[in-house]
């Protein structure tokens, strides 16, 4: 008799059992015929919802965000950017209440969440969806609010900050001591608890300049010791991401939108580098003392990011081809993952084209913006149509494994 498998820890598992396993696709099958007939109560549907969903506001936060800082813009842009970020804010306020019944019935689900091997990896996104708020919140809402907003945004961002690096420690210590993952298993979403605390620095990139020198040089200094942070371990993990795929080959066609995760950790970190050398408080402390400072860190912050935007670009073309020739494939809440990795990308280009003061890069980062924007909106046609359809938000019934 043939070895049990062990579906968690299985190559075509690691990413897609969170897009799929939880939401009724992969290792599980819905009971068609006992259900047609059947009534589903509300509190039985949103028993489905895991931490995956939040991918859904990740992306749409991120397209508000990059709607903010789209070079070409034309009246109403600035009205529909907010039109996200409020729909974001919603979203994320509903899936907080949708999930809190599902633990709220189910006390042992949340503990078993954290714990479990691929669907605790998704536990940042909620976290990250939060850091994404916080910056739109000063964004959108800095130039008519007055100063109790910067300070508010201030004491979030410090919170946000403790909080994430104590949730990076936390969840890679429970990977560490109880998953015992292999290389064939390996996906983009191990990057993932880093990912909220390297947005610290993306975060701190556009909260800083609203705040006054005295504010503003602790929140540049945490912003880059927390990005730096989180690209680093980011970046340890890409060698193993890629001896996976030289070992083993792609991904199954399901897990693929997933590998564009690996395009965020360079391009936020491109992004949040420009962003922060463009607020230092010249004439202040230590910029005071050292007056060239502040042009060659903005000098080297431009180059650097450059030089690291480029590693993102690569990751998306080889996401890219991987997805293109794998269509058509079923839909997952991974495909969320064709939008927010690659606002980093499309933002840090923007960023970029700004500094160099050059019109071709401003225009390509419009068109990202609306092949964004786009890709957004098809994701969340096949998003609606799998809940309608019964594929998401449905009971399921776990299939018995055959044996040899």
């Amino acid at each position: 008799m043939a070895p049990k498998r062990q579906p968690s820890l299985s190559p075509s598992a690691t990413l897609q059992e969170e897009g799929d396993h939880h939401e009724g696709q992969r290792g599980y099958q819905r009971d068609e015929d006992k259900l047609a007939g059947s009534k589903v109560r509300l509190k039985e549907r949103l028993q489905q919802i895991t931490w995956a969903w939040f991918t859904w506001t990740m992306s749409t936060g991120g397209i508000s965000l990059v709607l903010a800082n789209t070079p070409h813009r034309f009246t109403g842009l600035t009205t529909i950017g907010k039109v996200f970020f409020l729909l974001d804010l919603v979203i994320y306020i509903l899936l907080i209440a949708g999930i809190s019944v599902r633990f709220i019935t189910k006390p042992k689900s949340f503990k078993k969440s954290l714990s479990h091997p691929t669907e605790s990896l998704f536990f940042p996104t909620f976290w990250i969806s939060m850091s994404t708020l916080i910056t739109l919140t000063q964004t959108y809402g800095g130039p008519s609010c007055g100063f109790w907003l910067v300070r508010t945004t201030e004491v979030l961002f410090w919170l946000y900050s403790a909080l994430t690096i104590l949730l990076a420690v936390f969840l890679y210590w429970v990977l560490f001591y109880n998953s015992h993952l292999t290389t064939q298993s390996m996906t983009p979403a191990w990057n993932l608890p880093a990912f909220p605390i390297m947005l610290s620095g993306t975060v701190a990139s556009a909260l800083a300049p609203w705040n006054p020198p005295a504010n503003r040089l602790p929140m540049l200094i945490g912003g880059v010791l927390f990005q730096g942070l989180g690209w680093m371990v980011s970046l340890m993990m890409y060698p193993l991401f890629i001896s996976r795929l030289m070992a083993y080959g792609l991904p199954a066609p399901g897990m693929r939108p997933g590998m564009f995760i690996a395009v965020g950790p360079p391009a936020f970190t491109s992004l949040a580098l420009i962003g922060m050398a463009n607020a230092i408080p010249e004439g202040y402390a230590y910029f005071a003392v050292n007056p060239d400072a502040a042009s060659i860190l903005r000098t080297l912050a431009l180059f650097l990011s450059i030089f690291i935007w480029g590693v993102s670009f690569w990751f998306f073309c080889v996401a890219a081809v991987s997805c293109l020739i794998a269509v058509p494939f079923e839909f997952s809440l991974t495909w969320w993952a064709f939008i927010f990795p690659n606002v980093g990308l499309t933002v840090a280009a923007i960023k970029i084209g700004e500094e160099l003061q050059s019109e071709g890069i401003l225009w390509v980062g419009s068109a990202m913006t609306c092949l964004l924007v786009a890709m957004w909106l098809f994701v969340l046609v096949f998003h609606l149509k799998a809940i309608a359809t019964r594929k998401l938000l449905w009971p399921v019934e776990q299939q018995a494994e055959k044996k040899d």
